[in-house]
C-alpha cells in the first residue's frame, strides 16, 4: 500500500510540475494571439467603451493597449538580448509603467492597435530568429527589485502579462455596466475583483 501511494503521489508531482513548467513554443501561441484578441475586441467600439476607467488611478482599454506598447519597445526584447549578451552583470533598465501617458497622446485607438500588432510580429520575429536553446532559457539577468531572474521566467512574464492587462480590461469594461446589470452584480465575479497588477 505504501508504495502504490508513493506511485501516486510522485504521479501527482508530477502532473502539477508539468501544468507549470515553461514552454517557449506555447508562449510563443500565447503572444502572437494577443493582437488579434485585442483587434476583435476593441476595434470600432464606441468611445465609451475604450475611453472610460474605473475611477481616479485606473486605466481605460486606451492606456491598457499603450502600456502594452511600451512593453514591447522597452522591456520584453530589451531584456532578453541584455541577458544573452551580458548576463548579470549590467541590470535591466527600468521600466516606465505610465509612460503611455505621455506617448500615447494624441493618437486614436486604432492606431495604437496598429502598432501593437506591428511590434508584438517584429518582436516574435526576433525571438524565432534567437534560435534559443533549453540551456539558453536557464540563463540569467538582474532586475533591480527582483534580483536573479532566468530567461525562461522572463519569456513566462510577457506572456502572463499579456493575459493579465486581458482581465484586466475585461474588467475595465465591465464596469461600464456596473449599475445597469442591477442585482446581477451579486453573480459578476468581473465586477467585484479587485486586483490585476501590483503598483
Amino acid at each position: 500500500l505504501i508504495a502504490i501511494w508513493l506511485r501516486l503521489l510522485l504521479h501527482r508531482a508530477h502532473l502539477i510540475a508539468m501544468q507549470t513548467a515553461f514552454s517557449l513554443p506555447e508562449a510563443i501561441a500565447l503572444l502572437s494571439r494577443t493582437p488579434p484578441t485585442l483587434n476583435t475586441f476593441l476595434r470600432g467600439l464606441p468611445s465609451r467603451w475604450v475611453a472610460e476607467n474605473e475611477g481616479p488611478d485606473s486605466w481605460s482599454a486606451f492606456d491598457i493597449v499603450g502600456h502594452l506598447i511600451i512593453g514591447e519597445r522597452t522591456d520584453w526584447m530589451p531584456r532578453a538580448k541584455r541577458i544573452l549578451e551580458h548576463g548579470e552583470a549590467i541590470p535591466f533598465d527600468p521600466f516606465d509603467r505610465f509612460a503611455q501617458e505621455k506617448e500615447c497622446r494624441g493618437k486614436s485607438l486604432e492606431e495604437l492597435l496598429d502598432e501593437f500588432t506591428m511590434l508584438r510580429a517584429q518582436n516574435l520575429a526576433a525571438l524565432e530568429t534567437l534560435q534559443l536553446r533549453p540551456a539558453d532559457l536557464a540563463k540569467t539577468g538582474t532586475h533591480q527589485r527582483l534580483g536573479t531572474v532566468t530567461l525562461a521566467q522572463l519569456f513566462a512574464t510577457w506572456a502572463a502579462h499579456d493575459l493579465t492587462h486581458l482581465h484586466q480590461l475585461s474588467r475595465v469594461m465591465a464596469h461600464q455596466y456596473r449599475d445597469a446589470v442591477g442585482p446581477w452584480t451579486a453573480f459578476l465575479g468581473v465586477m467585484r475583483c479587485a486586483g490585476h497588477s501590483a503598483p
